[in-house]
């Protein structure tokens, strides 16, 4: 299990039949890289008196204060440091990483794990981690080994405190499947804070939007066919004032002996999925939540996973291949939604 592919495309105005004789709104656009992918915000006729230089300054110390907190790549991250630590007794941590871990661990208790974030020795052992590819199955003993480290009920929090502690000493923390859609949702405290009411916010992927597009019409997301070699709409929606994520099995992979390995792990099984479930797509007012529960409900498979969203009630579509091509699911909320 490790985080949402970047797989929900925006469409161009053209693309989504947008008509010519309409007259489209000032748009402004701040973009840059975070989090080892790019991130964009598309402001519609911000006011004149909205500094946006300021706003950019503002964005980009945010992501950096997210990497710093949760990222598995820099060592000197809080999260790096509390997995490279030995003790399994209480370690102080900001507060701010012990709620991100505590929300976390909520979706994990709602779906028995599918969603797990001290996946980490799995993610690393085939090689969709800090540490690198690979180009071929690791040895059972070793997925054995992993296996054995892994288990979010090894994780508490006190955040009270705030503090972390570990039952073992090398559990792994991997917050992948949660940071991008978080970094959105901080992104949108930003923006509503600085009272602007129209715009869109993307962080590889996972979007945020709130208010109208250019046009003056509610924002046109479309969720990719999940296709490997191109890239081509599957639907199209519609949405504002909510947050969209979506994952999937066919962006990053490794093929060995004619079968495809997809670098979403199942934490239960040690291994990386292998049903017939392509993509997820969960709409939901929080994209950390969105983020982490696309990558459960891809973790279930397209029958557990649509038993689970329906239960939950939550707006979430599957894209299912089959021997007659894809077969879409989507649950009741999602269905509403779309013809809205």
């Amino acid at each position: 299990m490790t985080g949402a592919l970047r797989i929900v495309l925006l469409l161009i105005p053209m693309l989504i039949g947008a008509c010519n004789n309409v007259a489209r709104l000032p748009e402004y656009e701040l973009a840059g890289s975070t989090m080892g992918t790019t991130y964009d915000v598309k402001l519609v006729a911000p006011s004149d008196s909205l500094a946006k230089d300021e706003l950019q300054r503002q964005i980009d110390e945010t992501l950096e204060r997210l990497e710093n907190l949760a990222s598995t790549y820099r060592k000197q991250s809080q999260l790096s440091l509390f997995n490279a630590s030995q003790s399994t007794d209480w370690t102080a941590v900001s507060a701010e990483l012990c709620n991100v871990i505590e929300r976390a661990l909520q979706i994990s208790q709602l779906t028995d794990g599918a969603f797990d974030i001290t996946v980490g020795p799995l993610v690393n052992l085939w090689g969709f981690g800090p540490e690198g590819d690979i180009q071929q199955p690791p040895e059972p003993e070793k997925i054995a080994s992993a296996l054995s480290r892994v288990g979010y009920e090894r994780l508490q929090t006190d955040c009270s405190t705030p503090a972390l502690r570990k039952d073992n000493s090398d559990l792994y923390v991997d917050l992948s499947g949660w940071a991008k859609g978080y970094a959105v949702d901080e992104l949108a405290m930003l923006l509503d804070a600085a009272s602007v009411t129209d715009y869109l916010i993307e962080v590889g992927g996972e979007l945020r939007m709130l208010g109208h597009n250019a046009e003056g019409l509610r924002w046109a997301v479309a969720i990719e066919k999940p296709l490997a070699s191109s890239r081509e709409p599957q639907t199209i929606l519609r949405v504002t004032d909510t947050s969209v994520a979506t994952s999937g099995d066919y962006r990053n992979y490794f093929e060995f002996e004619g079968r495809h390995y997809s670098h979403t792990i199942d934490a239960r099984t040690g291994r990386p999925v292998s049903h017939a479930l392509a993509a997820v797509t969960v709409i939901e007012h929080s994209a950390a939540f969105a983020d982490g529960m696309a990558t459960a409900l891809l973790v279930l498979g397209p029958k557990s996973g649509p038993e689970l969203a329906e239960k939950l009630n939550l707006a979430a579509y599957f894209l299912v291949r089959s021997t007659s091509g894809i077969e879409e699911i989507s649950t009741t909320l999602f269905d509403t939604m779309r013809t809205k």
